[in-house]
């Protein structure tokens, strides 16, 4: 571990980076309390920080996104994040700061890195053993018995495997949540299928489907690509387009047949989806 000395500099310091070793180990409180409890916004080339916050209020502001924490977590700060803390008096914690090397090196072993990107993690039922791992670590870091060097090692990449193990578990969420997502848009497919006749506006299909106005559409658009008013428009045009190209029903008899009170409401809602009128639509087909 203690292969190259790195010449980076930690927040405050005036001179290089303090000890032999690829990393460095202290409490929050340690550094913070000299600098009236306030990291001011700066960035580390070359070194990467993991702060386990234990207790107390957190107010954590990474490449501009702002985020606070009174409750106990993990935040992951990589190397070039521009980032600045503010802390209460009160603030229990660690701060570990490895040098790039050591992250790649044990992070080789590993088939998803977990400290490319800045994230935070809350500690919940995992608080126990985080603070047995954290704890340990500083008291190992501030001793220098037989083996400290391996123990310092082997007591990272465990952190590193718990990183690495929410962040899949991250992933894994995601695709839970993309999944449920796809299912309700095929859901409100099939309902505008059935009712695209009827005129139904956006919110009684949200709650058929047991969804807010704003999430369904949130969905459309993250998988359709369109607002859920529009999809239903969409089916009422392409249904419109049919008839007109392949029924000899009369304007009226179309617009009738798809809901509509008059036909001059077709034809207007037509050219605005369409750009042309029903007429010149049916004579260019």
């Amino acid at each position: 571990m203690a292969a190259q000395v790195p010449v980076f500099k930690l927040y405050g310091e005036d001179r290089a980076w303090p000890t032999p070793d690829l990393i460095h180990c202290e409490s929050i409180a340690e550094r913070s309390r000299l600098h009236g409890w306030e990291i001011r916004a700066h960035l580390h080339s070359d070194l990467l920080q993991v702060l386990y916050i234990q207790s107390g209020h957190a107010e954590v502001e990474i490449d501009g996104q702002a985020r606070v924490l009174d409750e106990a977590a993990v935040q992951v700060v990589p190397a070039l994040c521009v980032h600045a803390f503010r802390f209460s008096e009160d603030i229990q914690g660690h701060v570990l700061t490895l040098a790039q090397p050591l992250v790649e090196h044990l992070g080789a072993a590993l088939e998803r890195p977990p400290l490319s990107r800045a994230v935070c993690y809350l500690a919940e039922a995992h608080r126990d053993s985080l603070d047995m791992l954290f704890g340990t670590l500083a008291r190992e870091y501030g001793q220098h018995q037989v083996g400290r060097e391996l123990m310092l090692q082997s007591l990272i990449s465990a952190l590193l495997v718990w990183l690495a193990r929410r962040a899949l578990a991250g992933v894994h969420a995601e695709a839970q949540l993309s999944d449920r997502g796809r299912m309700h848009l095929r859901r409100f497919q099939a309902l505008v299928e059935q009712h695209y006749r009827s005129h139904r506006p956006l919110d009684w299909y949200a709650s058929q489907l047991g969804l807010s106005v704003a999430h369904l559409n949130s969905l459309c658009r993250r998988l359709a690509g369109q607002s859920g008013l529009q999809l239903i428009h969409q089916r009422l045009l392409l249904e419109a387009k049919r008839n007109l190209v392949y029924t000899s029903m009369t304007i009226a008899q179309v617009a009738d047949s798809l809901g509509f009170s008059e036909a001059a409401y077709f034809s207007r809602f037509f050219r605005r989806g369409t750009g042309v009128a029903p007429k010149d639509f049916r004579s260019q087909r």
